[in-house]
């Protein structure tokens, strides 16, 4: 008994940028193709100084996107204000894209609370960048119900690797979004590789797409290294859950040119002669190659854009080495809505030994704590449970 299921699988360009297949109406617009791989390059260039930042110690672990970059800024381009992105941890150029600036997502790596909280009015309902593995699928279809019960032409996007697909709350979430037809779109980044563990052990499934045949819903896969292909993919699939059709599953098949993140070393369950072929999909030379040949692009146009990323990426840097550090008490601000007690005698006893820790030394003007201390000592004292 075969448990292959025919999907629909979509690329316009081959690897070396020539079309294998004719183009759709919207991608006569060379100045939406020239924004798209614009945008792509200083991904990139992003990437690339986010990596050497946490090679420094300047930041934490970091996840690149590297080769990736196709994914994300298709997403990014077709997402409305009012939609609602929820993301995972290698969704860069996502963000980007819908506003968040540099510095918030290298505050974020850095282990700093600001780093989430976005200051663009379209990211304002974004969900922060989701570590923990699926677990965004499910929280994506309780935004997609709220959207639903309220009647608005919304939709939500949420993200996540090939491994997490193997995840009970993945799984979960499609049947949900299935059951209830729910407006949210499922984009699998399907990069080969979950850590250490290849695609070709994670899933006995053929393809990751027809997981959401199962649910009763629809799924394709795409080839993820062909912007031009994830573009035409995710717009028909949000036009779709904008108009209350339902969910979509959408594979889009890439390679992670990089490390898991920067705490991991591929080169010691990846052989190089695999990751050298991957560089020849690539996403950004294929879509840079389509662009020179239908001369909307030069030597000079890459060196000016180049030149332009890298001025863009240093002045985030500075604005991130410019925020200072964040108050200790803010790694618990933001648990709850509404603080449980308990939580406000936790608080002050982490400002009781940071103010320890400071003590001056014997002639010096001691420092009184913190107001907040005083503010939480009185709530925490008294029996009536939960504050603000």
């Amino acid at each position: 008994m075969s448990n292959r299921i025919e999907l629909p699988y979509t690329r316009f360009l081959d690897p070396e940028g020539r079309l294998v297949g004719e183009l759709p109406a919207w991608a006569d617009d060379f100045n939406l193709l020239t924004d798209l791989y614009r945008r792509m390059v200083l991904t990139r260039l992003f990437d690339q100084k986010a990596v050497a930042l946490q090679r420094t110690g300047r930041i934490g672990t970091y996840a690149p996107t590297l080769g990736q970059e196709a994914i994300g800024v298709a997403i990014g381009s077709l997402l409305r204000d009012e939609d609602v992105l929820v993301p995972y941890y290698r969704d860069t150029a996502v963000q980007l894209m819908r506003g968040v600036g540099m510095e918030e997502i290298l505050l974020y790596w850095g282990g700093d609370e600001r780093g989430s909280d976005y200051q663009a009015p379209r990211a304002k309902e974004d969900f922060p960048i989701c570590v923990p593995i699926a677990t965004q699928s499910l929280h994506a279809c309780g935004v997609a119900t709220a959207i639903k019960i309220r009647g608005q032409h919304r939709a939500v996007v949420t993200t996540c690797g090939d491994g997490a697909t193997s995840k009970g709350d993945f799984l979960e979430a499609l049947n949900v979004a299935g059951a209830w037809q729910l407006p949210v779109v499922f984009v699998v980044n399907n990069n080969q590789w979950a850590i250490s563990v290849p695609r070709r052990i994670q899933s006995g499934a053929p393809t990751l797409a027809q997981k959401a045949v199962g649910a009763g819903f629809h799924g394709e896969q795409l080839d993820g290294n062909d912007v031009l292909a994830v573009y035409d993919r995710v717009r028909w699939a949000l036009d779709r859950a904008r108009q209350g059709k339902g969910p979509a599953l959408l594979e889009c098949i890439s390679y992670r040119l990089g490390d898991h993140t920067t705490a991991d070393d591929a080169t010691r369950y990846r052989n190089a002669d695999e990751v050298k072929a991957a560089w020849l999909e690539e996403p950004i030379k294929r879509l840079q190659a389509f662009l020179a040949a239908n001369r909307v692009w030069d030597e000079g146009r890459e060196q000016a854009l180049v030149a332009d990323c890298q001025r863009q990426v240093q002045a985030a840097v500075d604005r991130f080495e410019a925020a200072g550090i964040q108050p200790v008490e803010s790694v618990l601000d933001h648990v709850y809505a509404r603080w449980p007690a308990a939580l406000g005698e936790q608080r002050e006893m982490l400002l009781e030994r940071v103010s320890r820790r400071e003590e001056p030394s014997p002639g010096a003007t001691r420092h009184p704590l913190p107001p907040a201390v005083e503010g939480h000592r009185m709530c925490s004292s008294s029996s009536g449970g939960d504050h603000e």
